[in-house]
């Protein structure tokens, strides 16, 4: 992508700010990269505040600018524009815009890993399960004076999905994203991908042609936000732009948002796990690994009561990452955003949670559902040890596409509802009209609007 990785703010290191200096596990004489915090402590509080403002090392006005830059020529050059940068950033080879068309293809299910295609079949039926009682079919009602009033509920005609690619290609996010649309009714699904991931990947392949998806675009990043927001001469413009991705795609629908609807600026994963003294250390670092092995801007964030676990924890994280391939980006994750708050009690833990809002939010041991009932701020909520976030990722039902970065303050995960529209349709009989028409006209007149006034009254009778 154009200009880099957008800034990473570096993580305080300072040795004071541990409560211990757990030692290295597997191979290593590295420190474990992640802290053990008092969260009440001036290093804790600074911590909170950086996890808080997380989403500030997201999109920086470099990479906006950037962004702006490559949406601004594709909306005005068309096809090539977009062929341009397919070509430089995506690597394409294709001669046309109409040439990053990807053909669909079926593959053998005997080509694949073991076991992927009956695990794609679970994950598709449990998504579709989860999802169908959100399909609404709006109401109609008639009050006391005749008045007809209704609220249509209708799916979006044409929709954009981003798949991502970069450090790995996503058959997860295809099912995550289609399966709401096809339950909402939507027509026309296109699904845009980085073309070495389609090419590269069997299982994404035969994720797409298992859901029916013939509207295939090599192209990633943000010409492909741009492309489906404005159309080009090849690519039609589409009604909603919903699926995760890098900096350079959240940056991109940031941009044409209001141009086009879009599901939600999504960040880098985050996970906060909150776990009494009884937890197994060895699971709670495998949990936290397994967010921070997505991205070196995740987040992965332990809060419990216990001294002792969260020292346990942070020795077995990095006696974990020493046999973990993707470890590399887990330890940078970790040293970013990486964090083991203890707490003096149960009441301190949830105010944190509530601070930091999480995409994913596991709550394990006793008073694991008790603390499930009081949670607002939170994308998804994990409830008990047997419970991890990566069922979430994968099989449990609901959406994995999930508010990041605080936003599950005020936002939702994506679901059937992203997908649809309501409009309303009112109907007055001349009866209720002359019933009617006097108040609507005094409210214009307080508001000095006289045109609505005299419209009002014309239906007096």
């Amino acid at each position: 992508m154009p200009g880099g990785e957008p800034r990473v703010v570096p993580a305080p290191s300072r040795a004071p700010q541990r409560l211990d200096r757990p030692p290295g596990g597997g191979g290593g004489s590295l420190l474990s990269p992640i802290e053990v915090l008092k969260a009440t402590s001036r290093a804790g509080r600074r911590a909170v505040e950086r996890l808080v403002r997380r989403g500030d090392a997201v999109l920086d006005a470099k990479t906006l600018r950037k962004t702006g830059e490559i949406v601004r020529d594709v909306r005005r050059k068309g096809d090539r524009a977009l062929l341009d940068y397919a070509r430089k950033l995506d690597g394409s080879e294709a001669e046309s815009a109409a040439g990053l068309a990807l053909a669909p293809t079926i593959e053998d299910p005997a080509e694949l890993p073991i076991g992927f295609a009956e695990a794609l079949e679970r994950a598709i039926a449990a998504v579709e399960r989860f999802h169908a009682p959100q399909r609404r079919t709006g109401y109609k009602m008639v009050d006391e004076e005749g008045v007809e009033l209704e609220e249509r509920v209708t799916p979006l005609q044409r929709v954009g999905l981003y798949v991502p690619g970069g450090r790995a290609a996503y058959p997860s996010t295809v099912v995550m994203t289609v399966v709401p649309a096809r339950v909402a009714g939507v027509q026309e699904i296109a699904v845009a991908t980085p073309p070495a991931s389609y090419n590269s990947n069997p299982s994404l392949r035969y994720t797409l042609a298992r859901l029916g998806v013939t509207e295939i675009w090599g192209m990633g990043g943000a010409h492909a936000v741009a492309a489906f927001a404005y159309g080009t001469e090849t690519v039609r413009r589409v009604d909603k732009i919903a699926g995760p991705g890098n900096a350079w795609v959240t940056a991109a629908k940031k941009l044409v948002v209001g141009d086009v609807a879009i599901d939600g600026l999504a960040g880098p994963s985050e996970v906060v796990i909150v776990a009494d003294p009884g937890s197994d250390p060895v699971e709670l670092a495998s949990d936290l690994l397994a967010q921070a092995e997505h991205d070196p801007k995740a987040a992965a964030v332990l809060i419990t009561t216990d001294a002792r676990l969260a020292k346990r924890v942070s020795a077995e994280i990095d006696r974990q990452l020493a046999d973990l391939s993707t470890a590399e980006t887990a330890r940078a994750s970790l040293e970013n955003f990486g964090a083991a708050f203890v707490v003096d009690g149960l009441e301190e833990a949830l105010d944190l949670v509530e601070r930091i809002a999480p995409e994913h939010l596991q709550l394990v041991g006793h008073e694991a559902e008790v603390l499930a009932l009081h949670v607002r701020n939170a994308g998804a909520i994990f409830v008990g040890a047997a419970t991890p976030e990566v069922f979430g990722d994968y099989i449990a039902g609901p959406s994995h596409v999930l508010p990041t970065c605080g936003s599950a303050r005020f936002a939702s995960s994506l679901g059937v509802e992203d997908f649809l529209r309501r409009s309303h349709s009112i109907r007055f009989t001349p009866v209720a009209a002359s019933r009617r028409a006097a108040a609507a006209a005094a409210l214009a007149d307080v508001e000095g609007l006289p045109a609505h006034a005299a419209a009002a009254r014309r239906r007096l009778g």
